[in-house]
């Protein structure tokens, strides 16, 4: 039984599979969002969530311990600087992901994990679609007739 067993290995050895975690969660904090497959996503967002929350106190061990994780300078100073000002006040949750289909090759269900606060396209279409949630009738009595059929078939009876 796998009790307690939390760790999607990847079928890849502990030195490979911490090898790609960093280049991927360094890649993820530099360009905002990477495609990739879903068993690599979620294993993804457990390794780069806490340490989105560690670059919110901008102190020297946080850096270090950082640092250790991702092994690239620049990455962890987009971290600190630029990604932990924009998610000060977000309590967790810092990573989406977005299934995209499966791969043409081997049939793996393929997706896009990104940064929740750099998605501008969602963040600027989301209003527009609530209202048009907001308007859109729930029931289907009537959709079919206009008023004037609707008129012509009283004035019959």
């Amino acid at each position: 039984m796998r009790h307690g067993k939390k760790l999607n290995h990847l079928g890849r050895q502990s030195a490979h599979r911490k090898a790609m975690m960093s280049n991927m969660a360094t890649s993820l904090i530099l360009h905002k969002r990477i495609s990739t497959t879903l068993a690599k996503a979620k294993a993804l967002r457990q390794y780069v969530e806490p340490l989105i929350t560690k670059a919110k106190k901008n102190e020297t061990h946080p850096r270090r311990v950082v640092f250790s994780y991702l092994q690239d300078k620049k990455a962890v100073s987009v971290l600190f600087d630029e990604i932990a000002d924009k998610i000060a006040d977000r309590p967790g949750g810092y990573t989406r992901i977005l299934k995209t289909g499966f791969r043409y090759g081997d049939n793996a269900e393929m997706c896009i994990i990104e940064l929740v606060d750099y998605n501008t396209e969602m963040l600027n279409a989301a209003p527009a679609s609530d209202m048009a949630a907001a308007k859109k009738r729930r029931t289907r009595r009537g959709a079919g007739k206009t008023k004037a059929e609707d008129t012509t078939s009283t004035s019959g009876e």
